[in-house]
């Protein structure tokens, strides 16, 4: 089975689900709503799944209201950038805040400077104490006043930085979330797009050796059809979890579509990739499914990877594509197996398979 014809079948599956859905609830069957209910098959946005389940066990059914509502709140494309634009109208605010406090301490400054020359012209012309006293108090008077102005400024700029602290904590947030998968906690496929081509922009300046990893849980369709999504959700956090476990420093876990995954291996030579990919395998299979709201036992999870390593000038998408054509043959030569391009077993022919 080829990379393309197992996407189509893959993405065609989640389609009919959709419709299904859309069929079912008999709702307008126009883009927002296949948006929703593709979104909502693929299991990808776990906060619009839990969203929709609720709805659904409250009222049975969603009305063009909750529709919009979900749609603004988790699909939106304008949805980050309203988050991100919210957080810099704040900051923007913060800062000619304290601005206007700025310039009126500078003002008060001023007058306090003026305040001083007239004193000291005074002070030549005070002829007795009481007149030298009454040169003093006025002194003292100022003084106090810009004490107290001080004061208020260094209070405000305080309560600022902790504003700007938390503002900056917030678009932090909101950056890590639009790089993180929601379902697995991985970082998502457009975190992997950016780390893969600064990563090998990266070893083609340095000469460091880069490999990649690409997963891809075995037989997940038929699995998702008899225990249904929310089981095969549990099978993603398992395969997430199982990777997660067997990465670290800079190495980047990614969900890259569907059920399938990659992992970034940066300063790693293909037989150290081997490697890991290899531990990686053996600890999904390791783990024993059980399904939550019955305890009822679903067997064991494997996985297939296709590894390759980097090429001296060789571009993302190219290193993308040698992994993802050794995850495949991993595929056609019986699953549950790791295998890269100098493998024997990556140029032999397919076996039949069960789809």
């Amino acid at each position: 089975m080829t990379a393309q014809s197992d996407e189509h079948e893959r993405t065609m599956a989640f389609a009919e689900i959709a419709l299904g859905q859309i069929k079912a609830l008999r709702h307008a069957a126009c883009p927002r709503n296949y948006d929703i209910w593709y979104n909502y098959a693929t299991g990808y946005n776990l906060q619009l799944n839990q969203s929709i389940n609720e709805l659904l066990a409250r009222s049975g059914s969603l009305s063009e209201a909750d529709l919009g509502q979900i749609y603004d709140t988790h699909l939106s494309p304008t949805r980050m950038t309203d988050r991100i634009d919210s957080v810099g109208a704040k900051v923007l605010d913060e800062i000619e805040q304290v601005m206007m406090m700025i310039d009126s301490a500078v003002g008060s400054a001023s007058n306090y400077s003026e305040s001083l020359v007239d004193v000291a012209r005074t002070l030549g012309g005070a002829k007795d104490r009481a007149g030298l006293r009454t040169i003093v108090e006025r002194l003292v008077a100022t003084a106090r006043e810009m004490e107290k102005t001080n004061q208020t400024l260094e209070s405000r700029l305080s309560a600022s930085r902790q504003e700007i602290s938390q503002l900056q904590q917030n678009l932090e947030a909101v950056r890590t979330e639009s790089l993180t998968d929601p379902l697995t906690s991985l970082a998502n496929r457009k975190s992997f797009d950016l780390a893969i081509e600064d990563a090998v922009r990266e070893s083609g300046a340095t000469g460091e050796q880069l490999s990649l990893m690409m997963i891809d849980i075995d037989y997940f369709k038929q699995f998702n059809d008899v225990f249904g999504h929310l089981t095969g959700d549990q099978v993603l956090r398992l395969v997430a979890l199982s990777i997660k476990q067997n990465v670290k420093g800079s190495d980047l876990a990614a969900r890259y579509g569907g059920e399938e995954f990659a992992v970034i291996l940066p300063s790693t030579s293909l037989l150290q990739a081997l490697a890991v990919a290899d531990h990686i395998r053996r600890t999904v299979m390791s783990k024993e499914l059980m399904k939550r709201s019955t305890g009822e036992y679903l067997g064991r999870v494997t996985i297939s990877v296709g590894v390759a390593s980097c090429l001296a000038g060789e571009h993302a998408r190219s290193l993308i594509e040698r992994a993802d054509g050794c995850l495949y043959a991993a595929k056609r030569q019986g699953r549950n197996r790791v295998i890269c391009e100098s493998d024997p077993e990556f140029s032999l022919p397919a076996e039949p398979q069960v789809a």
